[in-house]
């Protein structure tokens, strides 16, 4: 049995994963004005965030078309994939995982390959790293109903938080308040986020981003014992330093990726997290 493990391209899986893991990506697309880039694809992290910085338009995002995900499931089965696991971004964030259902079951249908969809209530390595869990189980030979409860079970372990040079980027694409955007703003602090139940929570203000960046990584080791840890940044230095935070109470394998256009749209440069999966 060849189940094969679908991601959109929020999970940031760091490309020499998606390689060994064999997982397939979904691009969603990051719009500036009128041009189109599909993410990761037309447009990598670097180059992205030099544009975000230099240009006067304010990007947008979507996600992917119903026929990117049906070319993609196509495929797959035409290749010999005996079922399908697609994992999401958190629903109450975008589209994608409600046009993934749609395409899954009218594919599933007519090919008879079962396709099973998970909402993973996060976003970046929140469930880029479940995804990568469960694709060397995959490769092991558990069954799509097996899998499917694993990717749930290790969502529901996650923990997400975040530090925000600005929640300028967040305010723009609507997925915070205004009135808290203009507060971090006008007090030039650093905002502290969560991933809470499939929404961007905001939990603290710190003056300094050193202060704010050791703060995430303080609230991440309340979740100790760890089955599992990533930490994303928009650039090298963010990962850097959170990684040297994070390893003060994580001494084993850590996931360092970079955060992706799609993502870094809505948080801004400078953004990054520490994520950890708790043991059952």
């Amino acid at each position: 049995m060849s189940v094969k493990v679908v991601v959109d391209s929020t999970a940031d899986v760091p490309a020499e994963r998606v390689r060994e893991l064999d997982i397939t990506v979904v691009p969603l697309l990051v719009l500036f004005g009128d041009e189109s880039y599909r993410d990761g694809v037309d447009l990598d992290t670097d180059t992205f965030y030099a544009k975000l910085t230099s240009s006067k338009v304010t990007p947008t995002t979507s996600a992917p078309s119903p026929g990117a995900f049906e070319e993609t499931y196509r495929t797959l089965i035409r290749e010999g994939a005996t079922g399908i696991l697609q994992m999401c971004l958190s629903g109450d964030l975008s589209a994608t995982y409600n046009t993934a259902v749609t395409v899954a079951s009218q594919v599933s249908g007519e090919t008879g390959i079962p396709i099973e969809v998970v909402d993973s209530r996060s976003v970046s390595a929140g469930f880029g790293l479940p995804a990568q869990m469960v694709a060397r189980e995959a490769r092991e030979g558990l069954s799509l109903a097996e899998l499917k409860v694993r990717a749930e079970n290790i969502c529901g372990r996650v923990h997400v938080f975040a530090v925000l040079d600005t929640l300028e980027y967040l305010q723009r694409g609507g997925r915070i308040g205004s009135a808290r955007a203009l507060v971090g703003t006008l007090l030039a602090v650093k905002p502290i986020l969560e991933v809470r139940d499939g929404k961007v929570v905001p939990l603290e203000q710190v003056r300094t981003r050193s202060k704010a960046q050791e703060r995430v990584g303080q609230l991440a080791a309340r979740f100790m014992p760890l089955e599992a840890i990533a930490v994303i940044g928009a650039d090298e230095p963010t990962r850097q330093q959170l990684a040297d935070i994070a390893k003060r109470f994580w001494p084993g394998e850590m996931n360092l990726g970079a955060l992706g256009p799609v993502v870094g749209t809505h948080a801004g440069p400078g953004a990054g997290g520490i994520v950890t999966i708790s043991r059952e």
